[in-house]
């Protein structure tokens, strides 16, 4: 009985340190929070990601959830992809991404993937491309291409990140994309293909060479190891 009074009075003192002024003490409690798994800390955790600052702290946040039954922390957590603050949105992607239960992956829906919210709609490709099924690669990639174009540099790598994750399954998509009549989303579909077919080439000197040949009006390449003409 004493042994379950402490441990109660742990929990409580943990969960109440996630919401203490300073940054280094949130750290702290989300690592003892992981580090000794209780479900009862489970609905404070995705609270808690849904508002946190920090970013280290987040990801210990997540850290922690992952440690926790994916019976107690999934469900949580698609209920949070509706919630209407973006972060909760974004870091429930996140965390679902790294727990790689694929039960989730009918929840990332075509809204999350277009989210207005850039950190959420990047968010939500990570997450896509790690739960999605073999059999549904190619949808996956033909959503993820109505992106191509959107955002600045850091945004577009990113979705290039996601659709070369798929392989062979995107280039179709990407070859497609590669004649469109928008310029940067040309652009990027022949840059995403480069990665593809070299995977150690640079995102920055990838769009800066598929600009060119948008600009002289070329076709790019057309898929891994092959050239356009």
């Amino acid at each position: 009985m004493a042994m379950a009074k402490q441990q109660v009075t742990e929990v409580t003192r943990a969960l109440g340190a996630l919401e203490d002024g300073s940054a280094s003490v949130r750290l702290r409690a989300a690592l003892a929070i992981g580090t000794t798994p209780d479900p009862r800390c489970v609905d404070k955790l995705v609270e808690r990601c849904a508002v946190e600052p920090a970013f280290l702290v987040r990801d210990m946040l997540t850290w922690a959830l992952t440690r926790h039954p994916v019976s107690v922390t999934v469900p949580r957590l698609l209920g949070e992809l509706r919630a209407e603050r973006a972060q909760a949105r974004s870091q429930a992607l996140h965390t679902l991404s790294k727990i790689g239960d694929r039960q989730a992956w009918p929840a990332i829906t075509p809204a999350l993937l277009s989210d207005a919210d850039e950190e959420v709609a990047r968010s939500a490709w990570r997450a896509a491309v790690v739960l999605v099924p073999e059999e549904e690669k190619d949808g996956l990639a033909a959503r993820l291409a109505t992106q191509l174009g959107r955002g600045g540099q850091q945004t577009q790598l990113s979705l290039s990140r996601a659709l070369v994750a798929l392989g062979e399954a995107g280039v179709p998509a990407l070859a497609s994309a590669a004649t469109d009549a928008e310029p940067r989303v040309g652009a990027h579909a022949m840059a995403t293909l480069r990665l593809l077919r070299d995977p150690d080439a640079g995102f920055e000197s990838a769009i800066e060479e598929a600009k060119r040949v948008v600009a002289l009006g070329g076709s790019g390449p057309q898929g891994p190891g092959r050239e356009g003409h």
